[in-house]
């Protein structure tokens, strides 16, 4: 997915996409379903994305995929859905938090591997504001998106509580540390 491979037309479709799901959800107690069949170009190719609910200003869920399974439409529409009512954080959106909601939406790139010698390489490395980051190590794993550059703009610090949201601590290191990065188109 590239950015010139989105027209405003998509980026406001898929907006629409993901409100209806959370309206839905509102009205009917469960999840909305696309017609995958009306889906077309950008939106019917598989994608990877990530639904962003903020409420006065603050976090209210974050839900999404990493990977492209399944037509980019769709993975909006349930992430949309996810966010607003699956988001262990949080407690399920209401009626009310609704109207005062705000809503963003990152179109991933796939993540490509970025092998590094050590952190102070990988902190040397990363590109602030553009670099999404995934750390695996054995079964932990965590990502922030390019946006939370926005609220961590040092590149040690956001590494460190990236290691903290995969459950390890901040000064942990090992060789055997994964790290992908990729990039978000958000609207």
């Amino acid at each position: 997915m590239h950015s010139t491979d989105m027209t405003a037309e998509d980026r406001q479709r898929l907006r629409q996409i993901a409100w209806s799901s959370i309206d839905y959800a509102l009205d009917h107690a469960g999840p909305m379903r696309l017609d995958a069949d009306s889906l077309s170009g950008v939106l019917a190719e598989p994608g990877a994305s990530f639904v962003t609910l903020t409420l006065n200003g603050v976090l209210r869920g974050c839900i999404g995929s990493l990977q492209a399974m399944r037509p980019l439409a769709e993975d909006v529409a349930e992430n949309a859905y996810s966010a607003a009512f699956r988001d262990p954080r949080f407690h399920p959106l209401t009626k009310d938090e609704r109207v005062s909601c705000e809503l963003e939406i990152s179109v991933l790139t796939p993540p490509e591997s970025f092998p590094v010698a050590s952190e102070d390489d990988l902190v040397r490395r990363l590109i602030p504001s553009e670099h999404g980051v995934i750390l695996r190590w054995r079964q932990r794993r965590a990502t922030y998106l390019p946006s939370v550059w926005d609220m961590l703009p040092d590149p040690r610090r956001f590494v460190r509580e990236l290691k903290k949201k995969a459950g390890l601590s901040e000064e942990f290191w090992d060789p055997e540390m994964e790290v992908s990065v990729y990039r978000a188109i958000k609207f």
